[in-house]
């Protein structure tokens, strides 16, 4: 499909991330060997941070303020697309060959959380569904990073 391109902001309809926001990394129109559908490789938000109030401890806050990540291979049927297009490269930290051991693939949420732009995609996907980020490492990079 030609508007489902890649760093595309995108929302899970279906499975265990069902309502989870995702950006797409690579699109496989005619689909692989294996899975002969229309999809595409995403990496997403698992888990949310949760509001951080002023009465939590250090201990408490940390906890609330952690992100999950996940990458997937997903049927274009079971994804909405958003108007949104963040503007964060993935190629490079995900590709498919990822998906085929539980270790790289660990490997890889991680590397989605923690490497190069990872912060921007994060606060970016929080940023486009109206979610309010009360974390202090996050509220320096909610300032103009939805690209409508």
């Amino acid at each position: 499909m030609k508007f489902l391109k890649p760093s595309k902001a995108v929302i899970l309809l279906q499975g265990r991330y069902a309502g989870r926001k995702a950006v797409i990394v690579k699109s496989f129109d005619d689909g692989t060997n294996d899975r002969r559908y229309g999809q595409c490789l995403v990496a997403g938000i698992a888990k949310y941070p949760k509001k951080v109030i002023r009465k939590d401890s250090a201990k408490k806050s940390a906890k609330k303020s952690r992100v999950k990540t996940f990458v997937k291979l997903v049927n274009y049927n079971h994804i909405m697309p958003t108007r949104y297009t963040i503007d964060v490269d993935l190629k490079d930290v995900v590709s498919v060959d990822v998906l085929q051991s539980r270790d790289k693939k660990v490997a890889a949420a991680k590397a989605v959380k923690f490497g190069d732009g990872s912060k921007k995609m994060i606060s970016a996907l929080l940023c486009f569904v109206g979610f309010r980020l009360v974390v202090r490492d996050f509220a320096v990079l909610l300032q103009d990073l939805c690209v409508s």
